[in-house]
């Protein structure tokens, strides 16, 4: 028999907690610009290659909920940010352009059920460097506030469908007001070995500027999971589309890439 002065918490208890472990609406796994730690190292069909970046992350600011780190019930106030530059691959390393996104969600689950209610804010800048190198090149000054409403549903815990609809209230630059995103993500949710597992993600994105077109998005790899739900991945990237890097959002590109993503 053991005696605890502190006993360990239930964790099907529901309670308010400040920076909870785990996410009631996590990151949608292929997206391009979701707040994460990240790095693909790509080929272009066009033959360019690229270094894309994601220096940021999610976490959790105060729950109404259970203490389940990995599949957690209730209701949960998060934060988010990130910047994606993107750099050239050759000898140089230039900066070719750099997004920045910051976001408050609001998020829930029930269930097999999640959603999300968020604010995020979204602006993109060109790099010095391209500036230097295309005497042409002209900076648009792209931004976005946007509203977003998320659903998901998971048919078996390691399964998840999602989809969302955004509105921007404040646009410049050529960003119109509507996008939306579905997908699927198959990430086992049980921590694992060293040995880890398999994942696959397939991300679809279209938005009101390229005329309701946008992009599709594929990753799968390998991937590691904690005790706390942090997830770690390795795998193959492709993208067929207008691109994500928003200063050229017009632009169509087919993206070859290997990557690392890092989850909170």
């Amino acid at each position: 028999e053991y005696f605890f002065e502190n006993p360990p918490p239930v964790v099907d208890q529901w309670s308010w907690q400040l920076l909870p472990d785990g996410l009631m609406f996590p990151a949608y796994l292929a997206a391009g610009r979701e707040s994460r730690f990240a790095s693909q190292w790509m080929r272009e069909k066009s033959g360019d290659s690229l270094w894309d970046i994601a220096l940021g992350g999610r976490v959790g600011m105060l729950r109404y909920g259970n203490r389940d780190p990995l599949l957690p019930r209730g209701w949960q106030i998060d934060i988010e940010g990130a910047a994606f530059p993107r750099l050239t691959l050759d000898s140089r390393r230039d900066l070719v352009a750099v997004d920045f996104r910051f976001g408050v969600p609001i998020t829930a689950r029930f269930g097999k059920f999640e959603t999300k209610l968020a604010y995020y804010h979204l602006s993109s800048h060109l790099g010095d460097e391209y500036l230097a190198k295309n005497a042409g090149a002209v900076r648009i000054n792209y931004a976005r506030d946007v509203i977003v409403l998320g659903l998901a549903m998971r048919p078996h815990d390691d399964l998840r469908l999602y989809a969302e609809a955004g509105w921007a209230g404040y646009v410049s630059g050529g960003s119109q007001p509507w996008e939306f995103q579905f997908g699927v993500d198959y990430s086992p949710l049980a921590p694992t070995s060293i040995r880890g597992g398999p994942f696959f993600a397939v991300n679809g994105r279209i938005r009101q500027e390229l005329d309701f077109g946008g992009n599709v998005t594929a990753q799968t790899g390998w991937q590691w999971r904690g005790e706390t739900g942090h997830l770690f991945r390795f795998g193959f990237h492709y993208l067929n589309g207008q691109t994500d890097v928003y200063q050229f959002f017009r632009e169509h590109e087919e993206q070859f890439a290997i990557g690392i993503w890092y989850d909170y």
